[in-house]
């Protein structure tokens, strides 16, 4: 471990002697854009002169012929060194550190030879054990040291090393200090090749989104250790053999060509968002029979296009075989949107607007996605909601509108997001109602009527029969009836209003607790509210089901999704709710 603090204090003080030009560009002729794309190309690859020697593109290759002729066909290039094991040696056998100032001495003149270049940007393939945990044995520390030592040199002669990382980094304990160190001296490039197969099964939004993701969870690694932004590159697999990522045998082709697309998109996307270096693609080479897919100069092309329309003509090379959209899954987002639900547009505004009834943004998009999501199964037209809201009015408020517009002052909730509540019940209850409710077992109405004894019941005729009794004759109980039905006289006939709506109600016998009931008189009712919480809790189910199902058509600012829930906004507002309150909250409602 010594060792290597002193390879970590050498490398800082080689970086702060470089001179002010040393490595500030990515390399001569390679665009400044952000971020700049690099393709892998060696003379296996027998579509590299169709595809990436052009102007436009820059090619990263260890060949100097290669290099040569791109270079006069208008590309940029860069130099990839394939060898860094034999340079280096591996985490169980090391090189002689002693070697590596030579060794990069040797491998700078070179580079500069191919790319033409006096500050070249080096790939370095690869890192052996980016995984391996702390503490590291002995023969991992020497390599990490040799690691270090041997990109410092190159820095320190002008080159931009470019290290490519296989495999997730192990950046906790000790290993900070080192990857931070490497981040002065050489730019690190994340390999992340996705099996094709997974990704396409996701679809666009999904399998977008999962990519995404994935680029960013790499990328953050190196952030939160001290890597800077602009050291920072992602590589994407085109590689065809199995169990390396990459296409994986995904068929037919065209389901590729969109991954190829997807891929693209979702890496330029991460890379502009996060400020990183570079974007290459990898895997085209075309070796032997395991790597010789015939299919690879079309998913070049199509990952061409992807980021530059202008460099290969996919669609009209590839037709129906190429879903040109470039916009589904994509967060190309209207300015102030936080989420996009098919044709739903879920702004920051409402967002806002509802987190000030319930004091949680997440939750509030929550509701607003659960929201989206019920209008599709059913709709309830602005005159229902006003009918609605003027009976709440009436019922709760004794007709005082003033009273009302102060409760929701009091919740902090605007008639608009009252009135979208309302909504939100009258859609609930129009699905819940059409769920099926599994039959409760005698077992179950016993444990209830235990359970419930004390609850206020009567046995009373109601007309129109209304949700709460809906034979109209019968035993209505508190815990659903409103509460002035258990309040009137004995044979007195009274009006009740209520959110439903008006009715007509004659108690015929006396209030009394249902556990006094008979058996024969109380398990109708039992039944009847043991079905209604079944109900509820199949409406929570097909809720976070249709939640779940919906995130393959949610399209959300960098990817931050709603957490799913069984949200109901009218427990913020417990007066919006079409479930009948207390009497205590009656009481408060009205003022007395």
């Amino acid at each position: 471990m010594r060792r290597l603090l002193i390879a970590l204090a050498a490398a800082c003080a080689a970086v702060l002697a470089l001179p002010a030009t040393g490595s500030a560009t990515l390399s001569c002729g390679v665009p400044e854009s952000q971020p700049a794309w690099i393709d892998f190309a060696d003379g296996s690859v027998s579509f590299w002169r169709e595809r990436f020697a052009r102007p436009g593109v820059v090619v990263a290759t260890g060949g100097p012929l290669l290099a040569q002729d791109a270079r006069a066909a208008g590309a940029a290039t860069v130099h990839w060194d394939m060898h860094l094991r034999k340079r280096v040696g591996t985490p169980s056998q090391p090189a002689d550190v002693a070697l590596m100032e030579k060794r990069a001495d040797s491998l700078f003149d070179y580079a500069v030879s191919v790319s033409g270049c006096q500050q070249p940007l080096i790939a370095l393939n690869e890192l052996w054990g980016s995984w391996l945990p702390m503490p590291l044995t002995p023969t991992a520390e020497r390599y990490r040291e040799n690691v270090l030592r041997f990109v410092s040199r190159l820095s320190e002669r002008g080159a931009r090393p470019a290290l490519l990382i296989s495999g997730e980094p192990f950046t906790g304990g000790g290993a900070s200090a080192w990857w931070k160190a490497m981040g002065q001296v050489s730019d690190l490039v994340l390999e992340k090749y996705a099996n094709a197969n997974l990704i396409w099964r996701d679809g666009v939004v999904r399998g977008s989104r999962r990519l995404r993701m994935s680029y960013r969870r790499g990328a953050a690694k190196l952030l939160a250790v001290g890597v800077p932004a602009r050291r920072i590159g992602l590589m994407i697999g085109f590689q065809t053999g199995p169990g390396v990522g990459g296409r994986e045998g995904l068929k037919p082709r065209s389901r590729w060509f969109d991954v190829a697309k997807w891929s693209a998109f979702a890496s330029g996307r991460v890379a502009r968002e996060l400020d990183l270096a570079h974007v290459w693609s990898w895997g085209w080479a075309q070796r032997n029979a395991r790597s010789n897919d015939p299919d690879k100069t079309y998913a070049a092309c199509v990952w061409l296009w992807a980021r530059n329309p202008g460099l290969c003509d996919a669609p009209a090379e590839l037709g129906r075989e190429l879903d040109a959209d470039r916009r589904t899954g994509q967060l190309s987002l209207p300015r102030s949107t936080r989420c996009l639900y098919g044709s739903s547009t879920l702004t920051a505004s409402e967002v806002a607007s509802l987190a000030r009834l319930t004091g949680d943004r997440e939750l509030s998009l929550t509701a607003l996605v659960v929201r989206a999501v019920e209008r599709e199964r059913t709709r309830i037209s602005p005159t229902e909601v006003l009918a609605a809201e003027r009976r709440l009015v009436a019922s709760r408020f004794g007709g005082n509108t003033r009273a009302y517009r102060s409760a929701l002052a009091d919740v902090h909730a605007t008639p608009a997001v009252a009135r979208a509540i309302i909504g939100d019940e009258l859609r609930r209850n129009e699905i819940q109602s059409g769920l099926a409710a599994a039959r409760p077992s005698s077992a179950d109405v016993a444990r209830y009527r235990a359970t419930y004894g004390p609850v206020l019941a009567r046995r009373v005729v109601v007309s129109p029969a209304p949700s709460w009794l809906p034979e109209g004759e019968g035993i209505a109980i508190a815990t659903s009836a409103p509460e002035a039905v258990f309040r009137a006289r004995t044979g007195r006939t009274f009006t009740v209003r209520t959110l439903e709506g008006r009715f007509t109600v004659r108690a015929l016998e006396q209030t009394a607790a249902l556990g006094a009931l008979g058996w024969d008189l109380a398990r109708p009712a039992i039944v009847r509210e043991l079905r209604d919480e079944s109900r509820a809790d199949a409406y929570a189910s097909w809720s976070l089901g249709r939640q779940k199902a919906a995130e393959s058509r949610l399209v959300c600012e960098r990817d931050r999704l709603p957490e799913r829930a069984d949200v109901r906004l009218s427990t913020f507002a417990p007066f919006l709710s079409f479930e009948e309150p207390s009497a205590d909250t009656l009481s408060a409602l009205s003022g007395g």
